[in-house]
Protein backbone atom coordinates (compact mmCIF):
# COMPACT_ATOMS: atom_id res chain seq x y z
CA UNK A 1 0.00 0.00 0.00
CA UNK A 2 1.36 3.83 -0.92
CA UNK A 3 0.47 6.87 1.04
CA UNK A 4 0.58 10.60 -0.65
CA UNK A 5 3.53 12.52 0.54
CA UNK A 6 3.23 15.52 2.53
CA UNK A 7 3.12 17.72 -0.96
CA UNK A 8 0.04 14.90 -2.23
CA UNK A 9 1.48 15.01 -5.81
CA UNK A 10 3.38 11.66 -5.76
CA UNK A 11 3.14 8.15 -4.10
CA UNK A 12 5.27 7.33 -1.54
CA UNK A 13 6.23 3.64 0.34
CA UNK A 14 4.40 3.44 3.65
CA UNK A 15 7.50 1.55 5.24
CA UNK A 16 9.87 4.82 3.89
CA UNK A 17 6.95 7.57 4.92
CA UNK A 18 6.93 6.00 8.41
CA UNK A 19 10.86 5.53 8.94
CA UNK A 20 11.01 9.17 7.73
CA UNK A 21 8.59 10.13 10.39
CA UNK A 22 10.39 8.52 12.99
CA UNK A 23 13.47 10.23 12.04
CA UNK A 24 11.54 13.66 12.24
CA UNK A 25 10.67 12.82 15.70
CA UNK A 26 14.15 11.46 17.54
CA UNK A 27 15.89 14.88 16.39
CA UNK A 28 15.57 17.84 18.29
CA UNK A 29 16.04 20.99 15.65
CA UNK A 30 15.60 24.56 16.67
CA UNK A 31 13.96 27.57 14.58
CA UNK A 32 16.11 29.00 12.51
CA UNK A 33 15.87 31.03 8.92
CA UNK A 34 18.33 32.53 6.49
CA UNK A 35 20.62 34.89 8.12
CA UNK A 36 20.74 33.24 10.92
CA UNK A 37 24.46 32.60 12.61
CA UNK A 38 24.52 29.05 13.90
CA UNK A 39 27.28 27.04 15.79
CA UNK A 40 27.26 23.28 14.96
CA UNK A 41 28.80 20.48 16.18
CA UNK A 42 29.88 18.28 13.55
CA UNK A 43 31.06 14.55 13.96
CA UNK A 44 34.24 14.06 11.95
CA UNK A 45 36.05 10.91 11.88
CA UNK A 46 39.74 10.48 11.37
CA UNK A 47 40.90 7.06 10.73
CA UNK A 48 40.15 5.48 13.99
CA UNK A 49 39.02 8.11 16.34
CA UNK A 50 36.00 10.10 15.93
CA UNK A 51 35.70 13.80 17.43
CA UNK A 52 33.25 16.87 17.61
CA UNK A 53 34.21 20.20 15.85
CA UNK A 54 32.65 23.45 15.70
CA UNK A 55 31.62 24.78 12.93
CA UNK A 56 29.97 28.52 13.61
CA UNK A 57 28.54 30.43 10.75
CA UNK A 58 25.91 32.65 8.38
CA UNK A 59 22.75 30.41 6.97
CA UNK A 60 22.56 31.78 3.89
CA UNK A 61 20.26 29.44 2.32
CA UNK A 62 17.46 26.58 3.54
CA UNK A 63 16.01 24.27 0.71
CA UNK A 64 13.69 21.17 1.07
CA UNK A 65 11.45 19.94 3.44
CA UNK A 66 10.61 16.58 5.89
CA UNK A 67 13.77 13.98 5.68
CA UNK A 68 14.94 15.92 2.78
CA UNK A 69 15.80 19.45 4.12
CA UNK A 70 19.20 21.12 3.67
CA UNK A 71 20.89 24.23 4.58
CA UNK A 72 24.01 26.39 3.31
CA UNK A 73 26.21 27.82 5.91
CA UNK A 74 28.99 30.37 5.45
CA UNK A 75 31.90 31.21 7.33
CA UNK A 76 35.09 33.17 7.01
CA UNK A 77 37.88 30.68 7.19
CA UNK A 78 41.59 30.83 7.14
CA UNK A 79 43.26 33.67 5.24
CA UNK A 80 40.06 35.32 5.27
CA UNK A 81 38.62 33.26 2.14
CA UNK A 82 34.89 31.99 2.53
CA UNK A 83 34.28 28.22 3.47
CA UNK A 84 30.19 27.38 2.56
CA UNK A 85 28.89 23.83 3.62
CA UNK A 86 25.39 22.20 2.66
CA UNK A 87 24.58 20.20 5.40
CA UNK A 88 20.92 17.68 5.56
CA UNK A 89 19.19 19.11 8.55
CA UNK A 90 18.63 15.81 9.92
CA UNK A 91 22.28 14.51 9.50
CA UNK A 92 23.64 12.07 12.04
CA UNK A 93 27.12 13.82 11.88
CA UNK A 94 25.41 17.05 13.23
CA UNK A 95 25.67 16.32 17.18
CA UNK A 96 24.72 19.39 18.45
CA UNK A 97 23.12 22.82 16.99
CA UNK A 98 22.71 25.95 18.76
CA UNK A 99 21.40 29.27 17.10
CA UNK A 100 23.76 32.25 18.04
CA UNK A 101 22.18 35.51 16.67
CA UNK A 102 19.12 35.98 14.88
CA UNK A 103 19.39 37.90 11.19
CA UNK A 104 17.10 40.18 9.90
CA UNK A 105 16.76 40.08 6.13
CA UNK A 106 14.41 40.40 3.54
CA UNK A 107 15.89 37.50 1.68
CA UNK A 108 15.14 33.94 1.86
CA UNK A 109 18.49 33.39 0.19
CA UNK A 110 21.45 35.04 0.76
CA UNK A 111 24.01 34.17 -1.88
CA UNK A 112 24.50 37.53 -2.29
CA UNK A 113 27.25 37.81 0.52
CA UNK A 114 29.73 35.88 -1.06
CA UNK A 115 30.56 38.99 -3.11
CA UNK A 116 30.96 41.65 -0.16
CA UNK A 117 33.60 41.53 2.59
CA UNK A 118 34.04 42.65 6.03
CA UNK A 119 31.42 44.79 7.70
CA UNK A 120 29.35 44.72 4.79
CA UNK A 121 28.45 40.67 4.56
Amino acid sequence: MRALSPKGNTMKNRYIASFEAAQLAEKEIPQFRAGDTVRLGVEIKEGEKKRVQSYEGVVIARSGNGVDATFTVRKIGANSVGVERIFPLYSESIKTFEVVRRGKVRRAKLHYLRGLTGKKA
